[in-house]
């Protein structure tokens, strides 16, 4: 689902006694608190978005790895990671690992259930890691291990010098393999050069089939209010179901499971018909981690069909309004990624650019979804209580969503529709 490149470098544990366990709410809140940070800054508010919080932040936090001074500060600072810098790569690592458990799982029970005639379908889920990098470039060694021992980002020799256009084709075919061709051409014509030095990418595609499918002759035009207005037909799904359900100030939330339990997509409907920005403006990375596990109740669920593409995005104009500015070298000669490769005065590493692209279907079987984030390293050139009879829930307005994984709090993708056409 992700494409990124980036650097880290830190020192392994000490071998005198294992370190302390891993927790996987440490990352999952950064995920949370960015996605939502991206959704205001680098989107438009008066239409559909979609991000991959999981897939930029895996990106960001191993280039956080090789930074050093007021850079590795900046970066703390936007990207909410805590002061230990070791329990941060630790939490990815175990959240990525619960998730490869989970969707290893769903394949037992599925095959299980194939022997027995029951439904066979998984849910699917793909992470993968990659770092493209200039052949012969002094990158230091700690980074290159922390970024294989703890991402599993094995190290490509490439050779951007003088053939960046055929690594660009590279990457961007690695991206479409690992997100089943859901993402093309991630990296854009201009996106290297011959100053590229590192472009390390995270890849994850999620196919996931409701725990229980809508029924497809329930599905039937019904209006939907497009950017808060004028309502038009559109084809909504239908299903009374017990649903994870609450209420917020002005809005209601309700979670739907996919098969096996530990994922689920979260939809965020507002009371008013407009309210879609005042809800928006009230989410926090806490609020979001408490629809991870709300409560069991009756309701009557209508939900749009939608299919979101939306372009590639270059996400570094919005890391910068948030803060990371000396990560992009701004002002010239304040990048410092010393503990990726050693940095000198005529030669040091900073972030040229942050490419990001998603994909996501919903249907009556359930989701479809992919995302890519490339982050590209260059030298200079120079809760409510249940309701006594089946809660009625109709998203015919503009509404939030997320697909979260219920075990974390992390959402793995993040975003808004105003119009489901």
């Amino acid at each position: 689902m992700l494409l990124a490149m980036t650097a880290v470098s830190c020192k392994l544990p000490a071998a005198d006694g294992p370190p302390a366990a891993a927790d996987p709410a440490i990352a999952a809140q950064a995920i949370n608190a960015l996605g939502l940070d991206l959704l205001a800054r680098g989107t438009a508010a008066n239409g559909n978005a979609l991000l991959s919080p999981y897939s930029i932040q895996s990106a960001l936090a191993m280039t956080y790895g090789g930074a050093a001074g007021d850079t590795q500060a900046e970066m703390a600072r936007v990207l909410h990671f805590p002061a230990n810098e070791a329990d941060l790569h630790r939490s990815f690592a175990e959240l990525r690992t619960r998730l490869e458990a989970m969707s290893k799982a769903s394949e037992e029970r599925a095959k299980r259930a194939k022997e027995w005639g029951g439904p066979n379908e998984p849910v699917t889920l793909t992470v993968a890691n990659r770092l493209f990098g200039e052949q012969n470039y002094e990158f230091r060694a700690p980074f290159l291990a922390l970024t294989k021992d703890l991402y599993q980002a094995p190290f490509q020799p490439m050779d951007f010098k003088t053939a960046w256009e055929a690594a660009r084709l590279q990457i961007n075919s690695w991206v479409e393999e690992q997100t089943r061709q859901r993402i093309r051409d991630l990296v854009p014509v201009d996106g290297l050069n011959k100053n590229t030095r590192l472009v390390l990418v995270n890849a994850v595609y999620l196919k996931a089939p409701w725990a229980e499918v809508f029924p497809q002759h329930a599905t039937k035009p019904e209006p939907f209010h497009v950017n808060g207005g004028v309502a038009v037909p559109v084809p909504m799904m239908a299903r009374k179901d017990d649903f994870g359900y609450q209420r917020g100030e002005g809005f209601a939330v309700v979670t739907i499971p996919y098969s096996g339990g530990d994922l689920q997509f979260v939809v965020v409907v507002p009371d008013a018909v407009d309210g879609l920005a005042a809800v928006e403006g009230k989410l926090t990375a806490e609020l979001l981690a408490s629809f991870a596990k709300p409560n069991a109740t009756q309701v009557n669920l209508h939900l749009p069909k939608f299919k979101l593409e939306p372009p590639m995005m270059r996400l570094s104009e919005a890391l910068q309004s948030l803060g990371m500015k000396t990560a992009f070298d701004k002002p010239k000669d304040s990048a410092n990624f010393d503990r990726m490769a050693p940095r000198k005065p005529d030669d040091y590493l900073f972030i040229s650019d942050v490419f990001h692209k998603t994909f996501l279907e919903l249907d009556e079987k359930g989701t479809e979804a992919a995302a890519a984030t490339a982050v590209v390293m260059m030298r200079p050139t120079s809760i409510a209580p249940d309701p006594p009879k089946p809660v009625e829930v109709n998203v015919d307005r503009p509404f939030l969503f997320a697909i979260q994984q219920r075990s974390s709090g992390a959402c793995l993708f993040l975003g808004r529709v105003v119009d489901p056409r």
